[in-house]
């Protein structure tokens, strides 16, 4: 479990900074130079979900995006500047609640 916890956490950080790379460039005007480190870290974001131990890809990828939610609120507090309130947070809270029901859920044999 704690495994899947750390490649979730690494593919999300790896999903966002793959995202603001292309966000940079296209919203912002930055060089188009950011879209070669942007789709090498989507790359490594792909691959790091191939390493979930999941009979099921989609159930790995639902779960994963309770994460992600979490991981993009830490993104706009720590890279943007902007601290997420308490709906931000109480919604991520739940997401990732649902996230662990999914992951650690009892599944017929």
């Amino acid at each position: 479990m704690a495994k899947t916890g750390l490649v979730y956490v690494a593919a999300a950080l790896a999903e966002i900074a793959g995202c603001f790379g292309f966000w940079l460039w296209l919203r912002q005007g930055r060089s188009a130079l950011w879209l070669l480190p942007a789709l090498l870290s989507l790359a490594l974001f792909a691959w790091l979900l191939t390493l979930v131990d999941s009979a099921a890809a989609g159930r790995a990828y639902a779960a994963y995006g309770g994460v992600y939610i979490a991981a993009s609120l830490a993104w706009l507090w720590a890279v943007e500047g902007v601290r997420p309130d308490r709906w931000d947070c109480i919604g991520a809270v739940i997401c990732l609640i649902g996230a662990a029901l999914m992951l650690l859920g009892p599944r017929a044999a």
